[in-house]
C-alpha cells in the first residue's frame, strides 16, 4: 500500500515537472517568434468614395491597388452597367487577380425585408441573378441592408430574421453570402442590437451583421455594442467619421469624412474589434462631395493613409 503511494506521488511530480517544462517552453517559444502582425484587419476601397468620378468599373480596381488597397467594394449597378456595355464578367475576375485585389463585397439593393410578399419574392430574384454575377467575377459577398423599408416603421424582426435566412439559404445556392446591414436613418433596423436579435434569429450559422461608424452614430447605438458580436459574425467593417459640429439628427451621407478627420471615436473601435481576433475587412466607405472632386487615385490615396495611420494609432502597424 505504501509503495503504491509512492508509486503515485513519484507520477505526480514527473507529470507536474513535464506540465511545468511544457509551460516553459511555450513561454520561450513565444519570446523567440513574437507575433509580427498587430492586427487582423486588411484594407478595403468601398467605390461609393469615388463614385462620382464615374471612371467605371476597371479604371475602379486600377485606382484601389494603385492606392494600396488588398480589396475593393463594389456596386452591383456599376457591374451592371460594364456588363451591359458589352464587359465580359470573366475579365473582371482576371483583372482582379493580375492586380492582386480581392472582391469582397458588393452593394446591392433589394427589397428581401418588407412585408409585401410580391416585392419579397422580385427581390430574391434580383438577388440571385445579382449573386450570380458576383460569384461569376470572384466576389465573397452581397450587402442586405433594409432597402425599400427606411421610411416607415413596423416591421417584426421576427419576420426579418425569417426573411434573412431566405437571404443566407440563397447564399448558400449561388455561393455568395447576404451580409445584414444596417442602416442608422432608416425607420427599421437602424439600431445595432436590432441587427443582432435578425442575425441570431435566422437561425443560419453563416448570418453576419455589416456595420458602419456612421451608421451607429447615426442610429444612437453605442459604440460600445460592438463588443457583443462574435468575430465570426463579423467580416467586414464600414471605416469612416464625421465633424463636430452636425447634429445626430441632421447628419446625413454627405458628411462623412476621412478617417481621423473627424470626432468618431475611431481608435476604442479598432481596439474592439481587433480583439475579436478574427480578420475583418475594413471598407472605407464615403459620400463626401469635396472627396468626389479630387482625382479618383487621390481621393482613394488618401483615405487609405487616413484610414491605416488611424488603425496603426489604435494597435500598432
Amino acid at each position: 500500500m505504501e509503495s503504491s503511494n509512492i508509486s503515485r506521488r513519484n507520477l505526480i511530480k514527473s507529470t507536474l515537472a513535464t506540465g511545468a517544462g511544457l509551460a516553459l517552453g511555450l513561454e520561450n517559444a513565444s519570446v523567440q517568434a513574437p507575433k509580427t502582425a498587430k492586427h487582423n484587419f486588411s484594407y478595403c476601397l468601398n467605390t461609393s468614395t469615388i463614385m462620382k468620378q464615374n471612371i467605371g468599373l476597371m479604371a475602379e480596381l486600377d485606382v484601389a491597388a494603385k492606392a494600396g488597397y488588398s480589396g475593393i467594394e463594389i456596386w452591383v449597378r456599376t457591374l451592371e452597367t460594364y456588363a451591359n456595355n458589352g464587359g465580359n464578367l470573366k475579365d473582371v475576375r482576371k483583372k482582379a487577380q493580375d492586380l492582386g485585389l480581392t472582391i469582397e463585397d458588393a452593394i446591392g439593393f433589394a427589397s428581401w425585408i418588407v412585408d409585401d410578399p410580391n416585392l419579397r419574392t422580385k427581390a430574391l430574384e434580383q438577388t440571385k441573378r445579382e449573386m450570380g454575377m458576383l460569384a461569376e467575377i470572384g466576389c465573397k459577398r452581397i450587402a442586405a441592408p433594409p432597402f425599400g423599408a427606411t421610411n416607415k416603421a413596423g416591421i417584426s424582426l421576427q419576420n426579418a430574421a425569417a426573411r434573412y435566412k431566405q437571404m443566407l439559404d440563397l447564399g448558400d445556392e449561388m455561393g455568395v453570402l447576404p451580409q445584414l446591414e444596417m442602416w442608422g436613418f432608416s425607420a427599421n433596423l437602424h439600431l445595432f442590437g436590432e441587427a443582432l436579435f435578425v442575425a441570431a434569429e435566422s437561425g443560419h450559422p453563416k448570418a453576419v451583421v455589416l456595420s458602419d461608424v456612421y451608421h451607429l452614430y447615426k442610429g444612437g447605438s453605442e459604440f460600445n455594442a460592438l463588443k457583443m458580436l462574435n468575430g465570426q459574425c463579423m467580416q467586414m467593417f464600414h471605416v469612416n467619421d464625421y465633424p463636430a459640429n452636425v447634429s445626430r439628427e441632421k447628419i446625413n451621407d454627405s458628411y462623412r469624412v476621412f478617417p481621423g478627420d473627424g470626432v468618431a471615436p475611431l481608435t476604442p473601435i479598432f481596439q474592439m474589434l481587433n480583439e475579436k481576433n478574427v480578420p475583418i475587412v475594413l471598407s472605407l466607405e464615403l459620400f463626401n462631395e469635396d472627396y468626389w472632386k479630387m482625382p479618383a487615385l487621390e481621393a482613394a490615396k488618401v483615405g487609405f493613409d487616413k484610414m491605416k495611420a488611424s488603425v496603426e494609432k489604435a494597435v500598432g502597424a
